[in-house]
């Protein structure tokens, strides 16, 4: 686990961050005569990248936050993945504990790399009662600072620079960055369906669409180095069958390639029995953690990821967390923790919160109970307007189609579909092209953003929108 060095010590242009390439031209060095004022710089001139422009849109939005009285005309940012709709629970408990619980003395204390003995413990504790659903080793957990911490250090690890990285699209967006950036992997968006009306049976993929992946990227040259899968999916919703995970399990165990399945959405399931969404779905299909089959194969190549950033609303707290039996991997991981340790303060807020089982499982039960109530009433609207959407049953998005509208099937067209619709309904969507599919004019609505209510005038906004565009 020793990387080789680069040639002459010189970093090669290649593995630097584009972005950050396009800083130094902007920002000059500390050192350069005459330049107080390099770090004062018109931010809007920065706006001229896909990620930035995305990035600017979401601020520009919450700056102006719907609200029923104070701000009736105001923006909805359903384009960034936080969970709010059950955040005044959490605060409650997290305002008592500060206010009855006297802070441990280790939190002022250096403590082990991959996370505190005590908070690994209950972390371990609450995973195998309420996620995992068989008993997981704390020893076997390695902490990180939040899920992109996990992502980026499991890659670093598992990976050299130039590895392939395959995961099923439309994905999470940000997998790029989080694997790219650093640990130099190239991320492979594996296409297994064209339209929101194939995912009406399940998430397609299939044995068949890896071995093609790897035909591919063995005739590259290239080594297709980690599967990765979310489940349930973002931005899809759609949840891997116990069947598909053995499956896809022996695949990798064949092929000596790590899969790393990411469960952060695992507690964010829907009650797919709801009266106004029961019709989405062909059959029913159970979440079944990965964590069962890590225990089962005892295998250096499979490994899970998971946070507390999404079930828990809780992003801005920064934990994450890798489990894996391999303990060369997970030795790896505590030499490389230190310049990025879970804070201990937030360690020990959490071991609090999750010790207490009663409150875990009524918060567990009230927040599915809002997302399954705001799904439905997103897709309530999508259903009355005919706009197709993924069956989601799990996570915090609707994956919906809007190619209707555009004027051709490319990036510039999504791109000016996408802002159509902000400038005229003031809501902000997450655009497609992030996300690695092959069809333009999809989008990904995050309906935990806000409460029902708020929801109920965002579906109104963008009725009036597709109405309108159709008229």
């Amino acid at each position: 686990y020793i990387r080789d060095q680069f040639p002459s010590n010189v970093i090669p242009t290649s593995r630097l961050n584009s972005l950050g390439l396009d800083l130094l031209k902007r920002y000059p060095l500390p050192n350069v005569p005459g330049s107080a004022t390099q770090f004062t710089w018109n931010v809007p001139q920065f706006q001229d990248n896909k990620n930035g422009v995305i990035r600017g849109k979401y601020f520009e939005a919450a700056a102006n936050l719907y609200h029923k009285t104070n701000n009736p005309n105001g923006a909805f940012p359903l384009n960034v993945a936080e969970n709010k709709l059950s955040w005044p629970l959490l605060k409650k408990k997290i305002e008592t504990i500060a206010h009855e619980t006297p802070v441990a003395d280790w939190v002022a204390n250096y403590t082990n790399s991959v996370g505190a003995d005590s908070f690994r413990a209950v972390m371990a504790s609450f995973l195998s009662k309420f996620l995992a659903g068989c008993t997981i080793d704390p020893l076997h957990l390695c902490m990180a600072p939040g899920a992109a911490g996990a992502i980026e250090l499991t890659s670093w690890i598992l990976g050299e620079p130039g590895d392939v990285a395959v995961i099923p699209a439309p994905c999470y967006s940000v997998y790029k960055q989080d694997i790219g950036n650093r640990p130099g992997l190239e991320r492979y968006n594996l296409i297994t369906h064209r339209e929101v009306s194939e995912l009406k049976n399940g998430l397609p993929l299939t044995t068949a669409h890896l071995d093609a992946a790897l035909k591919d990227i063995s005739a590259q040259g290239k080594r297709f180095r980690m599967l990765i899968l979310t489940n349930p999916d973002n931005p899809t919703g759609g949840i891997y069958t116990k069947d598909q995970l053995l499956a896809f399990t022996e695949w990798c165990l064949t092929h000596q390639v790590h899969l790393v399945v990411n469960e952060i959405y695992g507690l964010s399931l829907l009650n797919t029995s709801h009266p106004d969404i029961k019709d989405n779905y062909n059959g029913d299909v159970a979440f079944h953690s990965f964590a069962n089959i890590v225990q089962e194969k005892k295998s250096d190549y499979l490994h899970l990821w998971y946070a507390l950033s999404k079930d828990f609303g809780a992003s801005g707290f920064r934990v994450g967390m890798v489990y894996s039996l391999n303990t060369v991997f997970r030795a790896a991981f505590n030499n490389l923790s230190p310049p990025g340790m879970v804070s201990n303060y937030a360690q020990w807020t959490f071991e609090q919160v999750l010790s207490d089982h009663a409150f875990v499982k009524q918060y567990i039960q009230t927040n599915q109970q809002r997302l399954t109530e705001n799904f439905a009433t997103a897709t309530r609207v999508l259903k009355e307007l005919n706009v197709p959407f993924a069956p989601s049953r799990g996570s915090l998005f609707v994956w919906l189609d809007l190619s209707e509208f555009l004027k051709e099937n490319t990036q510039d067209a999504e791109h000016e579909l996408w802002m159509d619709l902000y400038k005229q309904a003031g809501v902000l969507l997450t655009p497609g092209d992030g996300f690695g599919h092959e069809k333009r004019g999809q989008f990904r609505l995050v309906y935990s953003y806000v409460v029902k209510e708020d929801l109920e005038v965002a579906m109104e906004r963008v009725k009036k929108y597709v109405v309108g565009r159709r008229a």
